[in-house]
């Protein structure tokens, strides 16, 4: 018998946003597309990440949970297959994102707000 182990991350890996693309179209497929191509360290990856974290909840994820064993990919493929929000709010989910992103890099508090 054979058995099959997904490997999941703790936190949304970077690796994983080109696996999104595909999902949506328009202005969300332009963001994941630029996103993929930059440096897991840039600050808009590090955005993109941190907007995925709260849409999937990944600080309530854990390692003998359901969405775990999913895998990050999977997981993040189907909440934003799921979600009924525009492109255009997802875009704003990622600003959002950034702007705490930037806060935290210049040493300010940033509340982990999902």
């Amino acid at each position: 018998m054979k058995t099959v182990y997904f490997r999941s991350e703790l936190l949304f890996p970077h690796e994983c946003v080109s696996d999104l693309m595909d999902i949506r179209d328009g202005k969300w497929q332009k963001l994941v597309a630029r996103v993929a191509s930059l440096p897991d360290t840039h600050e808009d990856s590090l955005a993109f990440s941190l907007m995925m974290i709260r849409l999937c909840g990944c600080l309530r994820c854990n390692p003998g949970s359901y969405k775990a064993s999913l895998g990050c990919s999977a997981c993040a493929r189907r909440v934003i297959g799921m979600l009924k929000q525009s492109d255009v709010k997802l875009i704003e989910r990622f600003r959002r994102a950034k702007e705490d992103v930037r806060r935290y890099l210049a040493g300010e508090t940033v509340e982990m707000v999902e």
